[in-house]
């Protein structure tokens, strides 16, 4: 088997436990689940999941087939040999015969282990559960080991992009949150050239689909794509894996496994230089991704500018990158465990803008995270124009002090005036007391500068005694002769206090002051995330834990005060479920709460902690509104149906009705004699009026059903040169030219929606021919597919206008009233939908318009098998 596996990884080991495991408690454990996830078509997952259970069997496994298609491939076929094969349940659905996995069966034979087939697979109406992947969760929930396939392109969250590529809309998807929760996932890749030859060599599908296949959905570009989606999506799952096993094992250290480069900012012009280049960084190694953070720090010694950051957050968001935004007393320490919390590999930082006396305070940011970042993280010091130029000195110090600061405050406080002592005895013998009492108001005031209050206050006390012991007479003694040293040495008490004490209120307005800078330029972030539209609330909440530094965030709501939390949203490895169960708990009304774990909050991070609680809130009630916007537009889409329908009731149905009465009234008059011709003439207006009343009153009523989805087609094989003639009964046999060759193959179609929408194509097509011009319907087959066109020589239509016209209710150009009430389009293009087909709208060369119908040809398509791509089945 030519098939690369690769990047597979588990999350937890699937291993041989005998079946219905139990935990100690007596509970029933949940089975494993192991997905072999294919990139493409034909990579070969079924033949691993087979070879998977070969290699379990002669492990002494107790193991069965639940469900395996083989599409009739020989070698697939082969691998089931020597597996125990569950039968399937055989159901029987509008004639036709069906088997699907009898879930009851794998229950009552209690294997360990189950192997089950195509997991996005849609069950036959009847079954035990609408999907497969549902059996597969009853099986896990009874304590089996489930083995399973799926194909990236029927991943639920990847429809819109595979679509976008292949040009095909999968119908049969899995959600992928079912997918994430398994306990294993391994990628089946190959080459696209590598699947192209198995194509070709008939490993995959029967020689008659081969070329079809290799033409639309096998063609190189759409493999490549395919498989980057698969290569992708696996990463990101291997990513998640790998930030909860961090976080579970408490690992701070980097694993340069991918390449993350944050950058840092400091809220100058430097920032946007630091950020392009970080994106040159990036560049070089596929894969890698920018984070930009802002560290705000609540000591006031950095300010950046919020407009400043608004541009380099929009420029890291256009170059691919993410913006992050957090608080810390320390700039080089929080920017260190930012960057060892998201396993990053590389910082970039900017040089200093301080001017070279300013070192004398200290090395510097860049300078203290490449010497404390060690081995597993590079540094990056990137030169820029801002460089040396200053950025200001700070005001004033933190009321906020760390413990080293604080013991130098008592250091200064107690030792700077045991030592100021005897330097004054040794040098200054006669400087004098009030002197003497300045130079210890300047100890104490270094001291209040440095650890606050109480160093103060004890710098005061200490200088006071050594002043009245060795400076006022009589010295050497505790008593003081003179009065006027008794009031020096209370008035300098009082000033060292006074001093102290506004020294440290101005630190603690300082601290405020900053710290409210800092939840300003929060909210400012928050406020633009509102602006620009933002809506995801997993977003916010991540952004919440990144600010607050938190290992997990949930948003909880309830129903009433006596129901149980539910979680609307959460991130971080074990979001809690309860508010009481969470570090800090913030309320958002009386039904909801935001809960953080990690460590508990100071009193004063509540109120910008309650901000983000009320935006998370909003952006859930946002997100039910919009639901209910969409809710009430399809109400109002009905609202208009129904009145359009009223309107076409009370005029345009009234026509043929004027015309049958007058008819009728007519006939019955005995004031005229009617001649046999005329008579004649009467009823042929009666019948034409009740046929033109039929057909309005057929299309409303099938209008009506399509808007409410009870449209449900008998799909059967079709002849069209059976169906298209009896089409054409309510136009003049000399207004169509009919070429529907005998050798074309029969079509997948329901007979009557058929021939109602042939009918109604043709109708319109005649009305807007004319007269002189012969409307002609040409069938042919194209591969797999079988077109039927309509052309008319009428005006035609615009490119503008061709999808317009499908539309209900619409009428092209100057029509008039009694043209008909607009549904006739919209209704044939409704019934080709629902038998899988299509109808388009195109020009018909020399002027006039073409409708194509497209269906499927019969044989191109078996309703027991799984479904395929349609640009290869179809």
């Amino acid at each position: 088997m030519a098939f690369l596996r690769f990047a597979g990884f588990a999350l937890r080991t699937l291993g041989d436990a005998g079946p219905f495991r139990r935990y100690e408690d007596g509970a029933m454990a949940r089975g494993r689940l192991r997905i072999y996830l294919g990139a493409a078509p034909g990579v070969g997952k079924t033949y691993a999941m087979l070879s998977e259970g070969h290699r379990r069997l002669e492990r002494g496994t107790d193991l069965v087939v639940g469900f395996v298609e083989t599409h009739n491939r020989p070698r697939t076929e082969v691998m089931l040999h020597g597996l125990e094969q569950i039968p399937r349940r055989t159901l029987t659905y509008r004639g036709s015969r069906f088997t699907e996995m009898d879930v009851d069966a794998v229950l009552a034979r209690r294997p360990e282990v189950a192997l089950v087939d195509e997991l996005p697979h849609t069950n036959v109406p009847g079954s035990r559960n609408a999907k497969r992947w549902q059996d597969v969760e009853e099986l896990l929930e009874a304590g089996v080991d489930v083995i399973s396939t799926v194909n990236i392109q029927h991943l639920e969250s990847l429809g819109d992009v595979v679509e976008s590529i292949t040009g095909v809309r999968q119908r049969e998807t899995v959600p992928d949150e079912v997918v994430r929760r398994a306990d294993q996932i391994e990628l089946v890749d190959m080459s696209p050239q590598a699947l192209r030859r198995r194509m070709a060599h008939g490993n995959i599908y029967q020689p008659d689909k081969i070329d079809a296949a290799l033409a639309n959905y096998f063609r190189p570009g759409n493999l490549t794509a395919l498989r980057e989606l698969a290569l992708l999506w696996t990463a990101d799952r291997v990513d998640e894996y790998l930030q909860q096993y961090r976080a579970e094992h408490r690992i701070s250290s980097t694993w340069q496994a991918r390449e993350r480069i944050v950058v840092g900012l400091t809220g100058g012009p430097e920032g946007r230089t630091l950020i392009r280049r970080a994106a040159r960084l990036a560049a070089k190694g596929s894969g890698s991704e920018i984070l930009a953070v802002y560290v705000a720090r609540s000591d006031g010694l950095a300010s950046g500018s919020p407009k400043e950051l608004t541009v380099q957050r929009t420029l890291v968001e256009d170059l691919g990158g993410s913006f992050h935004h957090v608080v810390g007393d320390d700039v080089p320490t929080a920017l260190l465990d930012f960057a060892r919390g998201v396993n990053a590999t590389q910082i970039v930082l900017g040089t200093s803008r301080r001017k070279a006396w300013q070192y004398v305070l200290g090395p510097g940011v860049g300078a203290t995270v490449a010497r404390e970042s060690g081995p597993d993280l590079d540094v990056h010091i990137v030169t820029h124009e801002e460089a040396a130029k200053g950025r200001g000195l700070p005001v004033a110090r933190g009321a906020r002090l760390g413990r080293a600061r604080i013991a130098l405050g008592w250091l200064v406080g107690c030792g700077g005036p045991a030592l100021l002592t005897p330097l004054l005895l040794a040098f200054t013998p006669g400087l004098g007391l009030a002197n003497d009492m300045l130079l210890y108001l300047a100890t104490t005031v270094a001291a209040a500068l440095v650890g606050g209050m109480l160093p103060a206050l004890a710098s005061a006390a200490v200088g006071s005694l050594l002043i009245n012991y060795f400076f006022a007479p009589p010295v050497h003694r505790f008593t003081i002769a003179d009065p006027h040293n008794i009031v020096a040495i209370v008035i300098f008490v009082a000033v060292a206090v006074s001093v102290a004490s506004v020294v440290d209120l101005a630190a603690r307005r300082t601290h405020q002051a900053a710290r409210l800078r800092a939840e300003a330029e929060i909210l400012s972030l928050l406020a633009g995330n509102v602006l620009r539209g933002e809506t995801s609330l997993d977003a916010l909440l991540e952004r919440v834990r990144e600010t607050f530094a938190m290992d997990s965030v949930a948003l909880l709501e309830r129903n009433d005060e006596y129901a149980p939390w539910t979680r609307a949203g959460g991130v971080g490895p074990t979001p809690c479920g309860r508010p009481d169960a969470a570090d800090v708990a913030v309320p958002v009304g009386d039904r909801m709460s935001l809960a953080l774990s990690g460590r508990v909050l100071p009193a004063e991070d509540r109120r910008l902690l309650s901000a983000f609680a009320a935006q998370a809130a909003v952006l859930l009630d946002r997100r039910r509104l919009v639901g209910e916007a969409e809710q009430a537009r399809e109400l109002a889409e009905g609202n208009r149906i129904r009145t359009a329908l009223l309107a076409a009731v009370s005029h345009d149905l009234r026509t043929p009705l004027a015309a049958i009465k007058a008819a009728v009234s007519s006939l019955r008059s005995d004031d005229v004699a009617w001649s046999p011709e005329d008579e004649a003439d009467l009823l042929e207006a009666i019948e034409e009026g009740a046929d033109k009343l039929d057909h309005l009153v057929g299309n409303l009523l099938d209008m009506s059903r399509l808007q409410t989805g009870t449209v449900t087609p008998l799909m059967q094989e079709v002849d069209l040169d059976e169906v298209v003639p009896m089409a054409l009964g309510g136009v003049p046999p000399d207004s169509v030219a009919l070429d529907i060759p005998e050798t074309l193959p029969m079509v997948l179609a329901d007979p009557g929606l058929l021939e109602r929408l042939v009918a109604n194509v043709v109708e319109n097509a005649v009305k807007y021919s004319g007269d002189a011009e012969r409307v002609l319907v040409a069938a042919s087959a194209l591969r797999d597919r079988v077109e039927l066109r309509i052309a008319d020589r009428g005006p035609g239509v615009p490119d503008t206008a061709k999808e317009r016209i499908f539309e209900p209710f619409q009428r092209y150009g100057d029509a008039p009233r009694g043209a008909g009430v607009g549904l006739g389009l919209a209704v044939a293009r409704g019934f080709a939908e629902a038998m899988g087909g299509t109808l388009v709208a195109d020009d018909t060369p020399g002027g006039g318009l073409t409708m194509v119908l497209t269906l499927r040809a019969a044989g191109a398509l078996d309703p027991s098998a799984p479904e395929l791509p349609a640009e290869v089945t179809s």
